[in-house]
């Protein structure tokens, strides 16, 4: 048997101002990317590429510690991609709704199949076949209009970002009602 101990104790790390505060920035950064997409596609492109460089380096070092030309290959690989999207944001920008739209493409025809397999075993199929079939139409359009899918990355991620400020902003208040109930 486990036994489980719950501390009742009042603990100032779960009610701290700063997640108000954090909740409140998120927010208004959430909106700011909800409503300007396209320059937070620009901005996503600078930190996709910082990070490729990042993790390349890393990549490196542990190939030097494990002795792998695989990693010390994949390494270079990923800082060569890095300084290439770095130095070149615009077609960095342009290309991630590609991106994303081959992505739509694959998920939509996993979906399909999935939807296939189901039905095969007289299992409910139709979400899958529905949901295959849009991520495949929405892919077909952002190939079509890659503008769609710049504005759709940058609604997606303002959307999370906001979300993320209410759950904060929610944490914050629940945990005080909590502290002022004991």
């Amino acid at each position: 048997m486990v036994n489980i101990n719950i501390k009742t104790e009042k603990s100032p790390c779960c009610v701290g101002i700063w997640h108000l505060l954090a909740g409140i920035l998120m927010l208004l950064i959430g909106a700011y990317v909800w409503l300007n997409p396209v320059a937070s596609l620009i901005a996503l492109s600078l930190y996709l590429g910082a990070g490729l460089i990042i993790i390349g380096a890393g990549y490196i070092g542990s190939s030097l510690n494990l002795d792998s030309g695989w990693f010390m290959f994949v390494g270079l690989i990923d800082i060569i991609i890095g300084i290439v999207l770095v130095t070149n944001i615009g077609v960095t920008a342009a290309t991630l709704p590609i991106i994303f739209a081959l992505w739509c493409l694959a998920v939509g025809a996993a979906q399909l199949v999935s939807a296939y397999r189901l039905h095969k075993i007289e299992l409910p199929w139709g979400w899958s076949l529905t949901l295959g079939l849009l991520g495949i139409i929405f892919g077909f359009l952002i190939l079509h209009y890659p503008g769609i899918g710049a504005v759709t990355i940058g609604t997606l991620l303002g959307l999370y970002i906001i979300l993320y400020g209410v759950l904060e902003i929610t944490e914050y208040i629940y945990f005080r009602r909590w502290l002022n109930a004991e």
